[in-house]
């Protein structure tokens, strides 16, 4: 007999840890399929299921989850760049085309904002696939050259050198091209099924829900008149009522969230397949499914519904027993996985964490659904539309003499302007940096921000405008960080917490020298670093 010996590489072995990683924790892919009321086969569709780890040789206690497990994925001010950064401020746009005659844009702009003083470039590269993003360090005696900017974004050949543009106007052009990376404010579809329901024209005809779903409904947010709304409106008529006259909105960490709720949509007793209502949630990439029913009876699954555009479904189940919900995520194959992962088994008998878990949980489905090749696909067509359209308006400028473009190659970043032209160049930069600010107030009171983006906890005019929050604090400032509505302090004298019109309160005594400080809120941390007289750092998470 002959003995074989097999034995699995690093790589398969990491692929298989990662794959039982993700079936733990973000569900498997099934094929689903549907029936009617005779067993006839009606639609089929493979979906990521989740429905909490399990295991059977653990204890689970029902709820029981971490939420700092809980948080929005990419948030707006991490990756809304020109707003945050280079809006409102002095900063340099330059042009290009690439060896592929593709056409770019690159901004870059010199700040110290969220970085302890230290000056720092942050650059934006737009090109027809997305933008790049990238901060390099500042140093005062070496210039840095947008040549090297480019280079750092791995592109080093041109068929057209960038030039800069003056115009101001640039800056609207590129707050599109930014507002086309997702949206801010969410619509979402909720769907109410009864026991028992198994296809979409029983569930979409119900008139009425129950009192457990009006409790939900009342969960998710507050019940507002649609004529004349002035919120986010997620696509309901506020003018003439012909979406309904009441539906379910609220605002979660500075997004705007309007739901389509199928018993509040106008209801027709002729038509049994409720257009309107289908013409609403049909179109919403996110849907909650809330069933009535034990957890015996027939499960809600996916391809019940006709929908080609609906890619996650979160269904909803109601305990009466022990007041409590149960969450399963149905996700299209093509979604990429997001968090936060369910917990084991799903059920929430806290309501308001439940509340919190399902939203994060559903605008970050939303996000990760517009990284599938549907929506990306179709994103990527609309930037190379944008900026081809914006490179078309700028080209007659580039035989011009005296031009809105810099006919410098790769001039530095920050450029020393003449004496004879250094009024003028002033002036440009005061209108230019006066437009952005125009802009800045404009796109805020318009709600196409998060609230946390456009506005800090100090700042209560517009938003590039500084306030006076302590006109008398007898320290020295070494750093400082926000923490919700109070503002924590490094100083001679130790780590102050200050809140507005409070007395100071001391954190650390002053044996605890902070030198540079991070406040990471949605994990409950801060990051600190200590420095005993140059020597002896040391790093400190609390």
């Amino acid at each position: 007999l002959m003995k074989h010996f097999y034995s699995s590489s690093v790589s398969e072995d990491l692929g298989c840890r990662r794959g039982e990683f993700s079936r733990k924790h973000y569900g498997s892919v099934e094929l689903l399929i549907s029936s009617d009321a005779d067993g006839a086969i009606q639609r089929a569709g493979r979906f990521r299921v989740e429905n909490g780890s399990s295991d059977e040789n653990t204890d689970y206690t029902p709820g029981t989850w971490h939420r700092t497990d809980v948080h929005l994925e990419n948030p707006e001010y991490h990756t809304r760049w020109y707003f945050k950064y280079f809006l409102g401020k002095v900063h340099q746009n330059y042009v290009g085309t690439d060896a592929e005659k593709n056409p770019f844009f690159l901004s870059v702009v010199l700040s110290d904002q969220n970085n302890q003083r230290v000056p720092q470039y942050h650059s934006i590269l737009w090109r027809k696939t997305g933008t790049q993003k990238i901060c390099l360090p500042y140093s005062p005696t070496k210039t840095l050259s947008v040549k090297s900017i480019l280079s750092a974004m791995s592109l080093d050949k041109f068929e057209k050198s960038p030039r800069e543009i003056f115009h101001p106007e640039i800056q609207k052009d590129l707050l599109v091209l930014e507002e086309q990376e997702g949206s801010v404010n969410f619509k979402f579809g909720v769907l109410y099924a009864k026991d028992g329901q198994l296809t979409d024209d029983e569930m979409f005809s119900n008139e009425t829900g129950s009192e457990s779903f009006q409790r939900f409904l009342h969960l998710l947010g507050d019940t507002i008149t649609l004529k004349g709304w002035t919120g986010y409106r997620g696509g309901l008529d506020t003018k003439n009522d012909t979406t309904g006259t009441c539906s379910i909105y609220t605002v979660f960490q500075g997004h705007e969230i309007m739901f389509h709720v199928s018993t509040m949509l106008p209801y027709s007793r002729e038509n049994k397949q409720q257009v309107e209502r289908k013409r609403h949630i049909g179109n919403d990439i996110v849907t909650i499914v809330f069933q009535e029913g034990e957890e015996s009876s027939a499960a809600f699954k996916p391809s019940m519904i006709r929908s080609h555009f609906t890619h996650i479904f979160a269904l909803v189940r109601y305990n009466k027993q022990n007041d409590s919900y149960r969450l399963k995520i149905f996700s299209e194959e093509s979604v990429p996985l997001f968090g936060p992962p369910l917990p084991s088994p799903p059920v929430f008998t806290n309501h308001q964490e439940f509340r919190d878990f399902v939203l994060v949980k559903l605008i970050n489905g939303e996000k990760a659904t517009l990284e599938t090749p549907t929506f990306s696909q179709k994103r990527q067509r609309t930037l190379d539309m944008l900026i081809r359209s914006l490179y078309q308006d700028l080209m007659p400028d580039l035989h011009k003499v005296n031009n809105m473009l810099n006919r410098r190659s790769f001039s530095d970043v920050l450029p020393e302007s003449p004496k004879s032209t250094r009024k003028k160049e002033e002036a440009r930069q005061a209108e230019f940096v006066r437009l952005g600010q125009a802009l800045k107030l404009k796109t805020t009171v318009k709600g196409d921000v998060t609230a946390n983006l456009a506005t800090t906890s100090f700042c209560k005019k517009e938003p590039w405008e500084s306030q006076s929050f302590c006109s008398n604090f007898p320290h020295e400032v070494v750093c400082a960080d926000s923490w919700g509505q109070s503002l924590l302090v490094s100083t001679d004298a130790g780590i102050l917490l200050i809140d507005d019109g409070q007395p100071s309160v001391q954190v650390f005594d002053k044996t605890l020298q902070v030198k540079q400080m991070h406040v990471l809120e949605a994990l409950d941390l801060l990051i600190a670093r200590t420095d005993k007289g140059g020597r002896d750092p040391r790093s400190l998470i609390l």
